[in-house]
């Protein structure tokens, strides 16, 4: 594979947004039961994460809500309520990633300096479906581990955890035993770290630091959006291609680079992959809950990065864009985000392909109309920079998963939920039925 680095750029929103983020410091994933807990950064700008082993649950009395099942206390895991240093993302990560976590994992939090304990929250186990494609080198780094989906809780102090394994149903022919659960449970507790300093007000033409609105993202914290005629020149300058031979590129819209969310590039590998192509979109949902707030929204994110490189062993943020609530646009995986970076996000499906994800769950919360206008737009541009048809279908082939068997040859629409390509939830039933609605709307802003 070949790997370089290309310089990337960003975008300023249309929303008065403020950036709240700051970037990680991690250590490799540890595969021992002993505590780790990160060293803290003493100017909080960095954010850390706190990793502790889950133990044997010594008896049905730690808990505080609900009747254990018969021998439950012999096989749950977790931690009693204890007092940690102030964290607002939470997950549970163990030694195996090629082994599913069969079972439930709940975890309540107190808010940060009070007595208030939130209810019981459920993590998303099956994450499986989201990272690189088997046979990668990301895949086979040997410091990738299984892991749930991150939930955002927000700033808190103080954290209980219970995972129950599944019990198989004499019904269906099991035995009425726990599943066992994978070895080398451990809770990953992530501080985002402070927001990135605001820039001042941009004038016409600048970026939102005041500078040239093409310059890289290693400088530009923003990327101002472009007009479709500003696109299209844009575009054909960099290929050195003739005017006109690209015409269904839709607008640039603002994106906020990983400098303006406040990526910490220290944690990710330093060289990039690429594909050929990026011939198709594929949709996600986070999996993090909607309790965030849009001026949040970058914290989540720079959570989500963290966890993703520190937590569970991958190069980078596995996305190549995300969305947030109020329709703000954020670049993902480094490597530039007119290029064909190679992402973490489709299991099977990650080569010539882009991966987004919405900040939040869908599974019955229906995304805002700001959500949906954003795919289109991120959509509409990027596909068009490939020549790509956001209304149509085109062929990928698989590198392997539970829904299509490694080298087949897959029809899929060009933009697509994760779903299409896995046998998965993501990116919930309520985003996934806004799909046509992105698609139309994509191809219209192509000018088709």
């Amino acid at each position: 594979m070949r790997a370089f680095i290309a310089s990337t750029i960003g975008v300023t929103c249309s929303a008065a947004l403020v950036l709240p983020l700051a970037a990680p410091a991690g250590a490799a994933p540890d595969t021992t039961v002993t505590a780790k807990t990160e060293t803290a950064d003493p100017t909080g700008v960095s954010g850390s994460t706190q990793s502790l082993p889950l133990a044997p649950l010594p008896a049905a009395s730690t808990r505080t809500t609900g009747a254990p099942t018969e021998g439950a206390a012999t096989v749950e895991r977790g931690l009693p309520r204890r007092d940690v240093r102030p964290f607002s993302l939470v997950g549970v990560v163990w030694n195996d990633a090629d082994v599913e976590l069969n079972g439930t994992v709940q975890v309540r939090t107190r808010a940060t300096g009070t007595t208030h304990w939130s209810d019981w929250q459920e993590l998303e186990t099956h994450n499986a479906e989201h990272g690189a494609d088997p046979g990668t080198a990301e895949r086979d780094s040997g410091t990738v581990r299984g892991s749930t989906a991150p939930l955002w809780v927000g700033d808190s102090d103080g954290i209980e955890v219970r995972v129950s394994p599944e019990v198989t149903d004499v019904r269906d022919g099991g035995s009425g035993a726990s599943v066992p659960l994978p070895d080398g449970l451990r809770l990953e507790l992530v501080d985002p770290g402070k927001d990135p300093q605001q820039p001042p007000a941009a004038g016409p033409g600048a970026g939102a630091d005041g500078g040239d609105s093409r310059a890289p993202s290693s400088e530009a914290l923003v990327l101002p959006a472009l007009s479709k005629a500003q696109t299209e020149a844009e575009s054909e300058a960099e290929d050195d291609v003739a005017p006109g031979s690209k015409p269904y590129i839709g607008p640039r819209p603002s994106i906020i680079t990983r400098k303006g969310w406040g990526a910490d590039e220290k944690l990710r590998e330093s060289a990039f992959v690429y594909t050929k192509s990026v011939k198709a979109a594929f949709i996600h949902h986070t999996a993090t809950g909607n309790s965030y707030t849009c001026s949040q929204a970058a914290s989540v994110l720079r959570g989500i990065y963290r966890y993703h490189v520190t937590s569970s062993g991958w190069r980078d943020i596995g996305y190549n864009f995300a969305v947030d609530k109020c329709g703000n646009i954020y670049e993902g995986r480094a490597g530039g985000v007119t290029k064909a970076v190679q992402g973490a996000h489709t299991l099977g499906f990650n080569a010539d392909s882009m991966g987004i994800a919405v900040l939040g769950t869908f599974t019955t919360s229906k995304p805002t109309t700001a959500v949906v206008d954003a795919v289109a737009k991120l959509t509409a541009w990027k596909l068009g920079l490939f020549g790509a048809d956001p209304s149509g279908s085109t062929t990928l082939v698989s590198g392997g998963g539970n829904r299509f068997k490694k080298g087949a040859k897959v029809k899929l629409k060009v933009i697509s939920g994760h779903r299409d390509g896995f046998v998965t939830e993501c990116p919930g039933a309520r985003l996934y039925e806004e799909l046509g609605t992105a698609r139309t709307s994509s191809a219209r802003l192509q000018g088709r």
